[in-house]
């Protein structure tokens, strides 16, 4: 039995987690630091009532952060802390590392 989930699935979720890289930067940090190249949101940009966590509804200003946000809040509490977000990010960067490769 094949268990594995298509690479297609992992690599869309893997490819919205990493659309905010200054969110890992950020978050890290707790500051706004814009993200090179201007546009890009930061964390506290994202989280307007500044208590230091993004609710589903401050993400729903980022389309990505939307769509994995009920995935990466880790105690579905539907708060989105920044250790959560980074943990969320470590797991699928670590996930399509360890992916098997398909062949041609």
């Amino acid at each position: 039995m094949n268990n594995r989930k298509p690479l297609f699935v992992v690599s869309t979720v893997l490819a919205a987690a990493l659309a905010f890289p200054a969110f890992a930067q950020s978050a890290q940090s707790g500051a706004a630091q814009p993200q090179q190249g201007g546009g890009g949101q930061t964390w506290a940009s994202v989280d307007t009532d500044s208590d230091g966590a993004i609710s589903k509804q401050e993400a729903q200003v980022n389309a990505g952060l939307s769509q994995i946000f009920d995935q990466a809040d880790g105690n579905a509490d539907g708060k989105l802390t920044p250790d959560e977000y980074k943990a969320f990010v470590a797991k699928q960067q670590d996930g399509a590392n360890s992916a098997p490769q398909q062949k041609n």
